[in-house]
């Protein structure tokens, strides 16, 4: 069953029809391919949980079109909408509380009484949105921990018919999921690196932003689990000599059998990341990997944090 579908008029009606009816539709964003559902639907949302095999009191990231949705959707202030407009479209989640006891939406948040909300960066995402007219929840379209789908072949090969279409963009341009930052408290704290440099939301608002991993038996947002992102091969980290038997993905001037970025570039480097694990996985003959060491400034504090759940035993 061929369900990936090329970016036509026709196959965004298609695509919108399909989140309208309560279907599944999987799609690119900047960071990777999200598995979308109407949010206002809980049989679909639980489809999702279903499919992903993914547990529900793991919360799932709402994506909207428009900023001025927000305002329906959730508790603001002038420092949501300040990052909002500075940030969106973008690789940037906000966790926010939620206004109305809605029923519907339970299931997406978990139970909490926070949302997490975002506005994609990908022309195919935005556009999915508006014609369905409800917001879309998204995690990324794979099985529950396991590496991340940066296109709609990777998309296909794990979830299969399970997802009534996808929607090729290409591949994804960020290649690591979105920056999570909680909202609800004084102090800004990032849930999850990602997309967004910490230093530069920093920099933008004149403070601090707090790290906090979240508790990985109650997360707050996603990708919180110790374990996540991970390939089916055992996977060693910060590795500058790899054993002789190891498949060696290299950083900077450390090469091996694949290099995230020949010239130390995180962006090009969090691009490359699940595409290369996904690569090393299915070439490792002896099923282990290791991985160069990476910086922990900029995109690199996703990297290696995507890099540590991928290894976690």
């Amino acid at each position: 069953m061929n369900n990936i579908y090329q970016n036509t008029h026709q196959n965004m009606q298609k695509a919108a029809a399909t989140i309208k009816n309560g279907g599944l539709v999987a799609f690119p964003t900047e960071t990777v391919y999200g598995l979308g559902a109407n949010v206002y639907n809980a049989k679909a949302v639980a489809a999702i949980f279903a499919a992903k095999q993914r547990p529900h009191f793991d919360p799932l990231i709402s994506h909207i079109a428009e900023i001025d949705f927000l305002k329906e959707y959730a508790a603001t202030d002038e420092r949501v909408f300040a990052l909002a407009k500075h940030f969106w479209p973008g690789p940037l989640t906000f966790v926010l509380r939620r206004i109305e006891e809605n029923p519907s939406i339970d299931l997406a948040c978990s139970g909490l009484r926070t949302l997490t909300v975002r506005m994609p960066n990908h022309p195919i995402a935005l556009d999915l949105i508006r014609r369905s007219g409800v917001p879309i929840v998204a995690p990324s379209a794979n099985k529950y921990q396991s590496v991340s789908p940066t296109t709609a072949e990777h998309v296909a090969d794990g979830l299969g018919d399970k997802v009534d279409m996808i929607l090729d963009g290409g591949a994804c341009k960020v290649g690591v999921e979105s920056t999570i930052i909680d909202l609800t408290g004084k102090n800004i704290v990032m849930l999850r690196a990602g997309g967004t440099a910490k230093e530069d939301i920093e920099e933008f608002l004149g403070e601090k932003v707090l790290l906090s991993g979240g508790d990985p038996n109650l997360p707050t947002a996603p990708g919180q689990m110790l374990r996540h992102y991970a390939p089916h091969n055992t996977l060693r980290i910060n590795i500058t000599t790899p054993e002789s038997d190891e498949y060696y993905i290299g950083f900077g001037s450390l090469n091996g059998n694949l290099n995230l970025s020949p010239s130390g570039d995180l962006k090009e480097a969090a691009a490359n990341l699940f595409a290369y694990l996904r690569l090393a996985d299915s070439a490792a003959k002896s099923g282990k990997i290791a991985v160069a060491p990476i910086p922990t400034t900029g995109l690199g504090l996703a990297i290696n944090d995507r890099l540590q759940r991928a290894s976690y035993k």
